[in-house]
C-alpha cells in the first residue's frame, strides 16, 4: 500500500469515527428529548421524526463543538479554582455549553430547565466518550491519539527531533502493598492482579526489600527520590529548636525534607534527567511535576501542583467518568463498612465521617489523574517516570491489609497499571515498567482499643500528670490522603500549623506525644537537645519504667549519658553501642536486622527524646497502632517493614538483600545509566508481549 493511500484510508477511518460519535450523541439526545418532561427538541406544535433527527443532529454538533473548542479556554481561566472544585463545575459548565448549543438549533426548537441540561450533558460526554474509545480500540494509530488526547499530551509531528532508541523507565508505586500481600495477590487458581501475574516469572521478578525503622512514604520515598532519607525518625516529629511538628506530607515539611536531602546529596535527584514525578511527596528533581507535595510547599507554585488535575478535567469526558467512578466509591466504602459491623470484623475502626469521601479521592481521582499523567509522559518519551498510586494504602489502613476491601483495590490497580502497559505499545521509544512498594502494612487493634487508654495518657501518668489534657496532635487514619486532597482544595497550611503550635505553648515542661503507626515518640520541649535516661530518672522517675513494663511497648529506644544508646524492654536492655544485652534482648522479635536499624535511627538530630515501638506478636506478626488504624506502619514489626520489588528479568539485581530505601535509590540510579545505552530485550518493548487491555 502507497503511503498516500494508506494516509487517505486513515483519514476516511477518522472521518467516518467523528460521524459515528456524532450520530450517538444525537441518537442520545432525541431519547433524552423522548423520555425527560421538561427537555424539547421540537415545535410546540410538535415536529416529523425527520426535523426532530436535523434539530438533534444540530444540537450535538454544535455542543460537540463548544466543548472542543471552548471547555479547554474556560479550564484555563479558572486554573485558580481548587482542583476538585472544578470537578463539580464540570457538570454545570457542561450544562451551560449545552444550554447554548440548544439556542443555536434551527427556528430555536431546543428548550431545555438549565437542571435537566447539567444531566444531558453528562449523559452526552460519556456516550460520546464510550463510542470513540470502542471505535479507536481496533485502530492503533487512533487509539494512541485517543491516549495522547487522555493525558493531554501531543504525539511528535513531522520535523521534530527523533526519538530516542534508548529505553525509558516507568516506576510505578503501590503504596503500602507489602511483598506478601503481592505474592497471594499474583499466585492461585484466580489471582488478584491478573496483568502482574502474567509478568511474574515471564518478564518480571519478585524480590521483597527491607525498609528502614521508619516504615512510611516518607521516609522511602525521600530515600529513593533523593539518596538520603537522614534525619527523618518518623512520618512526624517535633524539632525542639523551631517548635513545631514536621509532617512528611505537609507541603511545607516536604519541601523543607527536599531541601536537606539535596544539600547533603549534592545531587538534584532521581529524576533530574528529563524526568516526571507524579502524586509523590517528593520531586526527585523531575523538571514535569503533578500532585507532588513537595512542589506545593515552594514560595510562588500555587498552580504547578494542581496543574495534572487541570490537565485531566480540560476533557469534559474524563471529569464525568471520574465524577461517577467517585460517587460510586463512596457507595461502595458504605456498603463494605456496613457487611463489616454485620460480620463483627476485627479489628475495625471508624469509618464514617469524611472518610468515604477521602476513601473516594485516594482510589478514584488521584488514581485517575496520576495514570494519565503517567501515559503522558511515556507517549512524551521521557526518560524517568515516577508515580505513586495510594488507593491500597489508604482502604489498607482502615480497613486492614487482608481486608476484601483491599483485595479489591489491588483488582482495580492491576487494571491502572495494565493501561500504563498499554500506553507503552505506542510510546516513541522502549520502556521498562519497573512496580515497587514504599512499605507493607502490619495487621493489628489500635494501643487504645486493647489497653483502654493511649499513648498519650500512659506518658503522662508516668511524668505524674493529669489524663486527658495537655498538647498532642490527634491524628485519624487516613492523613496521608487527607492532606493530599487539602493541597488540591487547597485548604490553607498556615491555619493548621499555627492550630499546632498554640497546642504546644502551654507548660513547657509538659510532654509533646505524637505517633506514626505503630511508632510513637516523646519530646520535653524545655530539655534542650537529646534528653538523657538520666535526666527523665532524675524528672520522672516512674515514666520509663512505667514505658519498659506496659504490655502494649515492645521497647523504647533512650540515650543514656554512660552507656549511650539503650534498647529497653520489659525483661531485659540492651548496649547497641557494644550489643550487649542483659536480661531478654528486646529487639529479638523483630529480626536480626532491627538493632542496625535503630542505632542509625538513634544517630539523627531530632531523634525524639524517647522512640516507642509497640508490642509484636511473633505468631501472627500483628502490631498495636498509636493511631486510629486497622493496618499501620511507620515502626518495626511484621509485614510492614517488607515491601516489594518488581523488576523487568533483565535489569541486574545484587546478591546480598536489599536493605534501607537509601539502596533503591543506588540501584535504581545504576539502572538509569545502563539504560543510557541501546538495548536489545527490553522487557515491555515488543508489542506481542504487552498486556491487553478493556477500554
Amino acid at each position: 500500500m502507497t503511503r498516500r493511500r494508506a494516509a487517505g484510508l486513515a483519514v476516511l477511518r477518522a472521518a467516518g469515527r467523528v460521524l459515528a460519535v456524532w450520530a450517538v450523541a444525537s441518537a442520545t439526545l432525541a431519547v433524552l428529548a423522548a423520555v425527560l418532561p421538561d427537555f424539547s427538541i421540537e415545535a410546540p406544535g410538535g415536529d416529523s421524526p425527520t426535523r426532530i433527527a436535523v434539530t438533534a443532529a444540530a444540537g450535538a454538533g454544535a455542543f460537540g463543538l463548544l466543548s472542543a473548542l471552548v471547555w479547554p479556554l474556560l479550564v484555563r481561566a479558572l486554573l485558580l479554582v481548587p482542583a476538585l472544585v472544578l470537578g463539580t463545575l464540570v457538570f454545570f459548565l457542561n450544562g451551560s455549553l449545552l444550554l447554548i448549543a440548544l439556542r443555536l438549533a434551527p427556528e430555536g426548537r431546543g428548550d431545555v430547565t438549565a437542571s435537566s441540561a447539567v444531566v444531558i450533558a453528562a449523559v452526552m460526554s460519556f456516550t460520546s466518550s464510550a463510542t470513540g474509545t470502542a471505535l479507536t480500540m481496533r485502530d492503533d494509530a487512533a487509539y494512541g491519539r485517543r491516549l495522547a488526547r487522555l493525558a493531554g499530551r501531543r504525539r511528535a509531528h513531522a520535523g521534530d527531533p527523533p526519538p530516542p532508541t534508548t529505553p525509558g523507565t516507568v516506576f510505578v508505586q503501590l503504596d503500602g502493598v507489602g511483598h506478601d500481600v503481592l505474592r497471594e495477590a499474583l499466585t492461585g487458581a484466580k489471582p488478584a492482579m491478573p496483568t502482574l501475574a502474567g509478568w511474574l516469572g515471564s518478564t518480571h521478578r519478585l524480590v521483597p526489600w527491607y525498609t528502614d525503622w521508619s516504615s512510611q512514604t516518607g521516609a522511602s520515598q525521600l530515600a529513593i527520590l533523593h539518596g538520603s532519607n537522614e534525619d527523618v525518625p518518623a512520618f512526624r516529629w517535633y524539632e525542639k529548636e523551631h517548635g513545631h511538628v514536621m509532617v512528611c506530607n505537609r507541603p511545607a515539611s516536604a519541601a523543607e525534607l527536599e531541601r536537606r536531602a539535596v544539600a547533603r546529596t549534592g545531587s538534584r535527584g532521581l529524576l533530574a534527567a528529563d524526568g516526571a514525578s507524579r502524586g509523590n511527596l517528593f520531586s526527585g528533581g523531575a523538571e514535569q511535576s503533578a500532585l507532588v507535595m513537595s512542589v506545593a510547599g515552594r514560595a510562588g507554585s500555587f498552580r504547578r501542583p494542581r496543574s495534572g488535575y487541570f490537565a485531566y478535567f480540560s476533557d469534559p469526558a474524563n471529569a464525568v467518568r471520574t465524577a461517577w467512578s467517585f460517587i460510586a466509591e463512596v457507595g461502595r466504602e458504605l456498603r463494605e463498612s456496613t457487611a463489616a459491623r454485620l460480620r463483627g470484623d476485627r479489628p475495625r475502626i471508624k469509618r464514617l465521617g469524611l472518610y468515604p469521601l477521602v476513601r473516594a479521592f485516594a482510589t478514584v481521582v488521584e488514581r485517575d489523574v496520576a495514570v494519565a499523567a503517567v501515559i503522558g509522559d511515556v507517549l512524551a518519551g521521557r526518560t524517568a517516570v515516577y508515580a505513586d498510586l495510594v488507593a491500597y494504602d489508604e482502604v489498607a489502613h482502615h480497613s486492614g491489609p487482608y481486608s476484601r476491601d483491599a483485595r479489591k483495590v489491588l483488582a482495580r490497580l492491576d487494571r491502572s497499571v495494565c493501561l500504563i502497559a498499554q500506553a507503552v505499545r505506542y510510546a516513541p521509544r522502549p520502556y521498562r515498567i519497573v512496580l515497587l512498594s514504599d512499605h507493607g502494612q502490619s495487621a493489628g487493634d489500635t494501643f487504645e482499643n486493647a489497653h483502654g487508654a493511649d499513648l498519650r495518657d500512659v506518658v503522662r501518668a508516668g511524668c505524674g500528670l493529669s489524663t486527658g489534657h495537655g498538647p498532642v496532635v490527634r491524628r485519624r487514619g487516613g492523613a496521608e490522603a487527607r492532606d493530599a486532597a487539602r493541597t488540591v482544595l487547597p485548604w490553607p497550611e498556615r491555619g493548621r500549623r499555627a492550630r499546632e503550635e498554640r497546642v504546644y505553648a502551654g507548660p513547657a515542661s509538659e510532654p509533646v506525644v505524637l505517633a506514626s503507626g505503630n511508632l510513637g515518640l516523646v519530646a520535653f520541649p524545655d530539655i534542650e537537645g537529646r534528653a538523657t535516661l538520666e535526666e527523665l530518672d532524675r524528672r520522672f522517675p516512674e515514666l520509663v519504667p512505667a514505658l519498659r513494663a506496659h504490655p502494649g511497648i515492645g521497647f523504647v529506644l533512650v540515650r543514656s549519658a554512660e552507656r549511650g544508646p539503650l534498647v529497653l524492654g520489659r525483661d531485659g536492655e540492651r548496649e547497641l553501642a557494644t550489643g550487649c544485652v542483659d536480661g531478654t534482648d528486646p529487639l529479638g522479635p523483630f529480626g536480626e536486622r532491627a538493632a542496625a536499624a535503630v542505632l542509625r535511627t538513634d544517630g539523627f538530630a531530632h531523634t525524639a527524646d524517647l522512640m516507642i515501638n509497640s508490642a509484636l506478636d511473633p505468631d501472627t506478626g500483628a502490631v498495636l497502632a498509636f493511631e486510629e488504624q486497622a493496618g499501620s506502619h511507620g515502626g518495626l514489626g511484621g509485614p510492614q517493614s517488607r515491601p516489594f520489588l518488581l523488576a523487568p528479568a533483565e535489569l541486574p539485581l545484587p546478591d546480598e538483600p536489599l536493605v534501607g530505601a537509601e539502596t533503591l535509590h543506588t540501584l535504581f540510579r545504576g539502572w538509569l545509566a545502563a539504560s543510557r545505552a541501546p538495548v536489545v530485550n527490553s522487557g515491555l518493548t515488543p508489542a506481542d508481549r504487552q498486556p491487553k487491555v478493556d477500554a
